[in-house]
């Protein structure tokens, strides 16, 4: 498919900014139906979408079925959040007229969408984070014309969901322009998206290069914008050394799945996992290490993520210290990612900033530690994260609670006894965490947060209800705070 111009965007752009007058004032329940109907008309699609997606990705079809499940509940929950007022964060905060020294004004807030939103399709995600995914799908709740770029490794599959919200569009009354569908394999397309005047946010799920790039764009701009980029992260593993006695064995096993689930193509994979020297270590390694070998290369979702991955594994193989533990039998085609887990001495690990690169696949390295001084010293050196994960009964956590201190500086998401694959899509969920994971770590990708990156609060001061937008006025109850007697509380 060609690539969009630069006519072609600016029209597009246009069109998108015209929409946001009218579209923004859409009621909650008209903007729930809009989105109801897309997640109606994706399922619509049938074996359609299942099988071209399963084409262009090489993703197996109960991958793609619940991933267009999760792509659809996402639609639902956003529609359901906007029928009612509560995540617009009303406040209402009467007028004192008779207040001594001074008299209080009548002051309400509320957040409101920020206009037009470019979301970046994103390769290992071909529906939940791309056409119709999280990033659309709360920005179009926000109140958000949006314009996606569709990724140059599933296209077919990203014009097919398009043709979806297009139909939903129709069905619903939407105006033009409201959701716009482009196409570029070049990085031009992306950069006069995030330049054009009229783009008021980006949603981007991918490299930390593509989002570094993106994101320094953005902030070059007259007008600088905010970039919601989820990018990089090795999401460590930390196992606790009395717990690692007891458990080595099945730890081992549940690490070993999530390493190579998928062939280890998530933001989540655990790619790095540190533990002290010991015996129970050892045993760990054992087991981990022939699960590996037991395991099977996987096609991966297209070359040049193939490749990156083999360039990446050389790369971290070739650096002092690391050894390699376990790998797969050979690959069979250069798409194919060879599962690998290696070791490294603690010391290596603080020396080389290049050990805790992220390698995009089915890898994982540990890293050795000899006492706890060290263990913490890894930990310290660690960039922001998606997850972290700690394997220790609570005792033995309470033990280290320094280290539990550190971690939820540098994560997003803390996991104890559990593995980092895997994100539940709810209220309670936050998928993001510190820089190089996101470029704004009080945001999540995932669940109803996401709304918030797509609105920004205005205070109304003095107007009466006839002016006020609907979610001000005194006989709306939803979600609704006021200061009575100089305290805060819901209707």
């Amino acid at each position: 498919m060609k690539d969009s111009t630069i006519e072609q965007i600016n029209q597009v752009m246009n069109e998108a900014h015209l929409a946001f007058l009218s579209y923004k004032n859409f009621p909650g329940k008209k903007k729930a139906e809009f989105l109801r109907s897309i997640a109606d008309e994706m399922e619509l699609l049938g074996e359609t979408l299942v099988k071209t997606a399963m084409r262009e990705t090489n993703l197996p079809e109960a991958r793609i079925i619940n991933e267009r499940g999760r792509t659809t509940g996402h639609c639902r929950m956003f529609a359901d959040l906007v029928e009612e007022a509560s995540w617009a964060e009303v406040r209402i905060d009467t007028a004192l007229p008779n207040r001594i020294p001074a008299p209080k004004p009548d002051i309400r807030k509320m957040l409101v969408s920020i206009g037009p939103v470019v979301v970046f399709g994103a390769a290992n995600f071909p529906l939940a984070y791309s056409t119709a995914g999280g990033d659309t799908a709360s920005a179009l709740a926000a109140g958000c014309p949006v314009i996606v770029k569709a990724h140059p490794a599933h296209p077919e599959t990203s014009a097919l969901v398009a043709s979806a919200i297009h139909k939903a569009m129709e069905k619903t009354g939407m105006p033009k322009g409201v959701f716009q569908h482009v196409f570029g394999n070049s990085f031009e397309v992306g950069q006069a998206l995030v330049k054009h005047p009229l783009t008021k946010a980006v949603g981007f799920t991918g490299s930390l290069a593509g989002g570094k790039a993106l994101f320094d764009i953005a902030n070059q701009r007259p007008e600088p914008i905010p970039v919601f980029a989820e990018m990089s992260s090795i999401n460590p593993v930390i196992l606790l050394p009395e717990t690692l006695k007891k458990e080595a064995a099945s730890t081992a096993q549940k690490l070993a799945a999530s390493i190579t689930l998928g062939v280890g193509q998530f933001c989540t994979n655990p790619g790095l996992i540190i533990a002290m020297e010991g015996e129970g270590l050892q045993q760990f390694i054992n087991t981990l290490a022939e699960e590996i070998r037991r395991s099977l290369p996987g096609t991966m979702l297209h070359q040049g993520i193939a490749d990156n991955y083999s360039a990446k594994l050389k790369r971290a193989l070739e650096q002092k210290g690391v050894t390699v533990e376990a790998e797969s039998a050979d690959a069979g085609s250069s798409a194919q990612g060879r599962p690998l887990v290696a070791s490294a001495p603690a010391q290596e690990f603080i020396k080389n900033p290049a050990l805790a690169e992220e390698v995009f696949g089915p890898f994982s390295l540990i890293i050795r530690c000899s006492d706890r001084d060290e263990l913490c010293s890894v930990v310290n050196r660690l960039h922001g994260q998606l997850t972290t994960t700690i394997m220790g009964d609570e005792s033995e956590v309470a033990q280290h609670s320094n280290l539990l201190n550190v971690i939820i500086e540098k994560a997003g998401r803390v996991i104890l006894n559990g593995v980092p694959t895997g994100v539940e899509v709810c209220p309670a969920m936050m998928h993001g965490g510190p820089f190089p994971a996101t470029t704004d770590s009080r945001f999540s990708a995932v669940g109803i947060d996401a709304i918030k990156r797509f609105a920004r609060p205005v205070a109304f001061q003095n107007f009466s209800d006839a002016l006020l937008p609907d979610e001000l006025k005194e006989g709306n109850p939803l979600g609704i705070w006021r200061l009575r007697d100089g305290v805060w509380g819901r209707n």
